[in-house]
């Protein structure tokens, strides 16, 4: 009996030291230090709106009867990954709209869940709110291929042309439960910052990449935001691009040759299904027009005077 009241009392004391690191890990690698406020935003380049889920951060310029071009970011970079094409475009005359999705950047972290119909709202509710006029044409990258896709099936009315640059193509929930997920994700946050060059084919190329990034970790709800995206955001890449090609718009999709994000071996499987104007770019991985600027930004502008 003595034996068996030692054992006890040793397990609960390695249990409880157990969790005691496991806290301490995650304490030493928090950067979630603090809520977002407006004077967090004071400082910050771009405009705010509120909208149904909360404060979005965007940006909007070009002259105010040029035609619309909408930009969405991917899965974790906010708005500043469009920089270059941004201010190309604006320089064009069309009238260019970027935003940080909830959850990024400085947008609100609203504690809600991470999916289709959140993302599709709040574009629905920026268009309608900035009172963007005609047909919007959408340019998402990466996750934002996703959300732009999904947004033309549910509102082709709204929409003239689709651009998408190295898009998601698949959804794989992850198998663990979700608050292990959001445990590794504190304790592995250092990983989460580093490994954004890795969608570059030359990272060194881009030295400030990852500390742009990090600003955003501070504030609290950015990995909620990514672990829910995760795990609620129901994508089937097939279906979703068999229905983009059913709403008959114009598609021109871009791919860097060497990217080991989206492998570029996704873009047959979405050519497959959904007819597009190709654009390949060697020498490129994920963010082919952040690489190769010139040539994409051309691009893009050529397919948007198409027609």
């Amino acid at each position: 009996m003595k034996i068996l009241k030692v054992s006890i009392i040793i397990i609960i004391f390695l249990v409880g030291a157990s969790a005691l690191i496991l806290y301490g890990f995650y304490e030493y690698n928090n950067k979630e230090e603090k809520t977002l406020t407006n004077a967090d935003r004071k400082n910050v380049d771009g405009s705010f709106i509120k909208l149904s889920k909360g404060i979005t951060h965007y940006q909007l310029d070009g002259p105010a009867n040029g035609e619309v071009v909408i930009l969405v970011h991917g899965f974790s970079v906010p708005y500043y990954i469009w920089d270059g094409t941004y201010e190309f475009l604006v320089k064009k005359g069309y009238q260019v709209l970027r935003y940080d999705m909830y959850g990024r950047g400085y947008s609100d972290r609203p504690d809600v869940a991470y999916d289709k119909e959140l993302y599709n709202t709040q574009l629905l509710e920026l268009i309608s709110n900035l009172k963007l006029q005609g047909h919007v044409n959408l340019a998402g990258i990466s996750f934002g291929g996703k959300v732009i896709t999904n947004f033309a099936c549910q509102h082709p009315d709204l929409v003239n042309k689709v651009i998408l640059i190295d898009p998601a193509y698949e959804s794989e929930k992850p198998v663990a439960p979700k608050c292990f997920t959001l445990y590794n994700e504190a304790v592995n946050s250092n990983e989460r910052a580093k490994g954004q060059v890795d969608d570059f084919l030359y990272p060194k190329d881009h030295p400030q990449w990852e500390n742009r990034y990090l600003p955003q970790m501070r504030f609290k709800g950015f990995r909620n935001a990514l672990v829910s995206t995760l795990y609620d955001y129901d994508q089937n890449g097939k279906q979703s691009n068999i229905c983009l090609n059913a709403a008959n718009k114009p598609v021109l999709l871009i791919w860097g040759k060497k990217d080991r994000t989206v492998p570029f071996r996704f873009s047959d499987s979405i050519r497959s299904v959904l007819k597009v104007d190709f654009f390949p770019v060697a020498d490129a991985a994920h963010l082919p027009s952040i690489e190769k600027p010139d040539m994409v930004n051309n691009k893009i502008l050529s397919f948007l005077k198409e027609g």
